[in-house]
């Protein structure tokens, strides 16, 4: 957590706070945001940038600046940013850094494991960065099932590891990697490159379900993850798998089982997703 959807459900929540408006004031209190730089250097670089777009690849926030400057944020485990108006920000041990906005509003950034990043990149660092250390974004037209097979041949990974490398598909992590598994019917052990062209057919559709039904409920409050507002998503309260040890299958009645997978705690249906020879 956070993954793709709840990247997007802050994304939504904030473009129409903060596109168009300056950086007034920065403030950056973890040097573990930014380093190996340091914090009040990047918080100078920041103090005057106007945002022309706010945008998502993968599981970044994307802020792109009319300078041609962009500021990747990853969120990674605990991650999450509040918007709130002029001097209302409620007191919050976890807080790592404050955006005043040019209208008076602050946004926020909070993250109780403090694994998270802030990078600022200049305009021709930006296409190899993320290029590097993504695959296809699974909720765009160029996402099919020819390039997912592309990603996927050779690979010996079980299938529930492969989805987890993030230059497989951008955006996917445990929970939503356990609810497309589930959609396609498919063992979370199978090796990638056993797939054959149905399966990941079926395995590219359940995957743009699964993340849309996420973005659709803003996403999956769990333990740390809110939207900009404060507020939960719900998508917590749709599983299909994730989660739901010991629960029947809402399929087909067979009770979920957990096991591990790629070093991840891993939900399935023995009987939708067993293992066929």
């Amino acid at each position: 957590m956070p993954e793709l959807p709840e990247v997007e459900t802050i994304r939504l929540a904030l473009e129409p706070h903060v596109v168009g408006r300056r950086f007034e004031r920065v403030q950056i209190d973890d040097p573990r945001l930014v380093r190996p730089f340091e914090p009040t250097a990047v918080a100078a670089a920041l103090e005057g940038e106007r945002v022309a777009k706010l945008d998502r690849r993968g599981k970044y926030l994307i802020v792109l600046f009319e300078s041609g400057r962009v500021l990747l944020i990853h969120l990674r485990m605990t991650g999450s940013l509040r918007h709130a108006a002029a001097g209302s920000l409620a007191d919050d041990p976890h807080r790592r850094a404050v955006v005043t906005l040019d209208d008076g509003s602050d946004v926020a950034y909070r993250d109780v494991r403090r694994f998270g990043t802030w990078h600022l990149l200049e305009p021709d660092e930006v296409d190899g960065y993320l290029a590097q250390r993504l695959g296809c974004e699974p909720l765009e037209r160029t996402f099919t099932a020819r390039r997912l097979a592309e990603r996927l041949e050779g690979r010996r990974a079980p299938v529930k590891a492969a989805l987890l490398d993030q230059r497989t598909v951008a955006g996917l992590g445990n929970i939503y990697v356990d609810e497309a598994l589930w959609r396609a019917r498919l063992y979370p052990l199978r090796p990638a490159e056993t797939l054959d062209a149905g399966e990941i057919t079926h395995l590219t559709r359940g995957i743009r379900e699964a993340l849309r039904a996420g973005i659709a409920r803003q996403g999956a409050s769990l333990r740390d993850y809110a939207k900009p507002d404060g507020g939960r998503g719900r998508m917590q309260d749709e599983f299909r798998v994730y989660g739901r040890e010991g629960e029947p299958c809402s399929r087909c009645g067979t009770p979920i089982d957990k096991i591990r997978a790629g070093g991840r705690g891993t939900w399935y249906c023995p009987f939708c997703q067993r293992l066929r020879s």
